[in-house]
């Protein structure tokens, strides 16, 4: 994925306000991670954590994080936002998932994948990045994905450029069957995956199931108004999206899933 580099050190600071606009995500996300996670202190490593939203919020809750990212930009970037936070983010290191080497195994309690497999292109990739997620934590530990949907793509050129489709049909279609966006255009090289199959994959590479969550839950597109609310308002449509989220007829509606797995307790990775 070496096009996803310059791409995220381009984009450092919008990746940041993303989860500013899209406040459901990271709010039904981090209800899911604090549910299935070891409690802190436990270690954790946040792998494709960009600008450290999700590694900021773990260690305002008392893990020890490591922040691992391939694009230098991002961790710079981090590293001004824990300090604006007051918050101490454990280790920031600059390394892609494909190769964390410098890592030993069994370190960590728990690793999320948040970001990467957005870019792996085969399946032989993603499978190795899952793995070297798996070997870094220790024999009963979680491991959690972030992914997006096959649909999300189409959802996003219906709101923002309509010709798309009928200009570049055959390249649609494509996509629409197997999931690899190949032109470097509004985004890096990509994999969009079906829902259907994020458990077989995760699965493939030593993971026993625990949750597979639609993050947008069920206003995935409609999310304004209630990315405006505050207080018990607020409270109430993240319950509801977090319920409803883990509907499996409603993983497709949704532009992000998230995965969470164990590593088996006897496994060699």
């Amino acid at each position: 994925m070496p096009e996803a580099e310059p791409f995220y050190d381009q984009n450092a600071r919008s990746e940041w306000e993303r989860l500013e606009r899209h406040k459901t995500e990271f709010a039904v996300t981090m209800l899911a991670l604090q549910e299935h996670l070891p409690p802190p202190p436990a270690r954790i490593i946040d792998i494709g954590g960009g600008p450290g939203r999700y590694s900021i919020a773990l260690s305002q809750l008392g893990y020890q994080v490591t922040l691992v990212d391939l694009s230098r930009n991002s961790l710079t970037l981090a590293a001004e936002k824990a300090a604006e936070a007051k918050v101490e983010i454990d280790q920031i290191i600059h390394a892609n998932i494909l190769d964390l080497g410098m890592i030993p195994s069994s370190t960590y309690q728990a690793s999320i994948i948040m970001g990467p497999l957005y870019h792996l292109l085969s399946h032989k990739e993603r499978v190795q990045a899952i793995k070297e997620a798996l070997r870094v934590v220790v024999p009963g530990g979680i491991v959690g994905a972030a992914l997006i949907t096959r649909f999300a793509p189409f959802r996003q050129a219906a709101v923002e450029e309509q010709e798309w489709l009928a200009d570049e049909h055959d390249y649609a279609m494509k996509l629409l069957e197997s999931g690899i966006h190949d032109q470097t255009t509004m985004f890096a090289n990509a994999y969009f995956i079906h829902p259907y199959d994020v458990n077989s994959l995760m699965e493939s590479a030593g993971l026993q199931t625990i949750l597979l969550l639609g993050v947008e839950g069920i206003v995935a597109g409609h999310e304004e108004g209630v990315n405006a609310l505050q207080g018990a308002d607020w409270d109430a449509w993240v319950d509801l999206n977090y319920q409803l989220g883990q509907d499996a007829s409603l993983y497709g509606a949704s532009d992000h899933l998230l995965y969470l797995g164990q590593k088996s307790s006897d496994t060699n990775l």
